[in-house]
């Protein structure tokens, strides 16, 4: 638990550093750069900033997991909204090619 904590808190002294540097911000902003910024305002305490990191480290690929085996299956019970997705995606992302 303590190499754990020293280990969130080493990846959070990174993500601060870099976040000083960056030219355009906004390409950075990410759930974790929200919340060091919200700690330099006052809003949350570093030991605040630590769990919430470490949560999302642990807690949400077993949420994602389940969130998107669930969404997959009702996709499938459901093909004319799957028909509906594909079209909305080929209408935004026209002739380019999908990426993550």
């Amino acid at each position: 638990s303590k190499d754990l904590k020293g280990a969130m808190e080493t990846l959070i002294e990174q993500k601060r550093q870099k976040l000083s540097t960056v030219e355009k911000l906004d390409e950075h902003m990410d759930f974790a750069s929200q919340l060091i910024f919200a700690q330099n305002r006052g809003d949350l305490t570093a030991e605040n900033v630590n769990q919430c990191v470490l949560e999302m480290m642990i807690a949400a690929p077993d949420t994602l997991s389940v969130t998107l085996f669930f969404m997959l299956i009702l996709i499938a019970e459901h093909p004319t909204v799957e028909e509906e997705m594909m079209r909305e995606i080929e209408t935004v992302m026209g002739k380019q090619k999908l990426q993550s």
